[in-house]
C-alpha cells in the first residue's frame, strides 16, 4: 500500500518507502532544451526541493547504479 510523502524532500527514500509521486521527470528534457535562464517560483510544499532532488538522482554519475530502480515507474525509463 502506498503512503502519502508529506514533508518528504529526498527522491529516493520517497521511492524506496513505497510512497505516491506526481512524475515530473517530463519535464527535464524540456530544462535541457531551454537556452533562457530559468526562475523557479512556486509557494512552500509545492515540490521544489524534491523536483531538485529528483534531479540530482538523475544526473549524478555516482547514482547511476540506483537509475533503474529509481526510475522505473516513470517517463523516461
Amino acid at each position: 500500500m502506498k503512503k502519502i510523502p508529506y514533508g518528504k524532500i529526498n527522491y529516493q527514500k520517497l521511492i524506496e518507502e513505497n510512497c505516491y509521486y506526481v512524475d515530473k521527470t517530463m519535464y527535464l528534457e524540456k530544462l535541457e532544451n531551454n537556452d533562457d535562464t530559468l526562475i523557479y517560483l512556486r509557494p512552500g510544499r509545492f515540490g521544489k526541493s524534491l523536483f531538485t532532488s529528483m534531479m540530482s538522482y538523475y544526473y549524478d554519475v555516482k547514482s547511476a547504479d540506483l537509475f533503474e530502480s529509481l526510475f522505473k515507474e516513470t517517463i523516461i525509463f
